[in-house]
């Protein structure tokens, strides 16, 4: 155990970073948990890494502003897909959203076969580099993501607009997965919302919120203290919290009955 490597100037920009992912993906998380979709911010954080891929066989630069097109305008056109898709199809939308997920990630193994760093790209798009976000990288995600929340609470996007739910999803997972990587994508939009999905509505969104924060709080902590690697150990975190949030859920009580 290490405490010296606890320090603010090397795990703040990783907390931070981890606090705006919770910001924006724990409604959506709830959204998606509602519609029946889990998979969807696998199929679209995997297309959208898809894009990253293409965008480097052609030699583009990593952080220039042609990989960011080709990363957003990848997982847009998914999100078209999908919503297409979930009207054509609504029966079968979960499968089919397996299937574009494994196309995507098969494809993106393709486009990487004759990389020499391809194994080592494909692995940062999967668990992320969270301890290397600067808090210059952080300002444009955070304005991003700030204008996202904006629209999807006063146009109520969830309940009025589908084709704006996923191209407002398409957008914010794009980003994050550049930033934590598609496992922490995931699981910040799925577990705080599973973890509290029992809890009366007007207490379970402050909770998942405490869930996600305190997910990514420990996490990196705990892999600072030992070594191990954020993105994974950011993941476990989560999912324990999850499971101690899910088991203080509070009882129902059943009327009693007379007669």
């Amino acid at each position: 155990m290490n405490w010296a490597a606890v320090d603010l100037a090397i795990i703040g920009p990783a907390l931070l970073a981890g606090f705006l992912v919770v910001a924006t993906h724990v409604p959506l998380g709830r959204s998606v948990l509602n519609r029946g979709i889990i998979f969807i911010d696998l199929a679209i954080a995997q297309i959208a890494g898809l894009g990253v891929i293409a965008a480097s066989v052609f030699g583009w630069e990593t952080d220039g502003w042609e990989v960011q097109l080709a990363a957003v305008t990848a997982a847009m056109v998914g999100a078209v897909l999908l919503h297409w898709t979930e009207k054509k199809f609504a029966a079968i939308q979960e499968a089919l959203i397996g299937v574009v997920f494994v196309l995507a990630a098969t494809l993106g193994l393709l486009l990487l076969t004759n990389n020499p760093h391809g194994g080592e790209q494909l692995k940062d798009l999967l668990v992320g580099q969270i301890l290397w976000v600067s808090y210059d990288q952080l300002l444009p995600i955070g304005a991003l993501y700030a204008l996202v929340l904006a629209i999807w609470y006063w146009v109520d996007v969830p309940n009025v607009n589908r084709l704006l739910f996923y191209l407002l999803f398409a957008i914010t997972v794009t980003a994050s997965v550049q930033l934590v990587g598609v496992y922490l994508v995931f699981a910040s939009l799925i577990i705080p919302a599973l973890a509290t999905r029992g809890y009366v509505e007007k207490s379970r969104l402050w909770i998942a919120y405490a869930v996600g924060a305190a997910g990514y709080l420990t996490g990196l902590v705990t892999s600072a203290l030992w070594d191990l690697p954020s993105g994974a150990m950011i993941v476990w975190c989560l999912a324990i919290l999850g499971v101690v949030a899910g088991c203080l859920t509070p009882k129902k009580t059943v009327p009693a009955t007379t007669g």
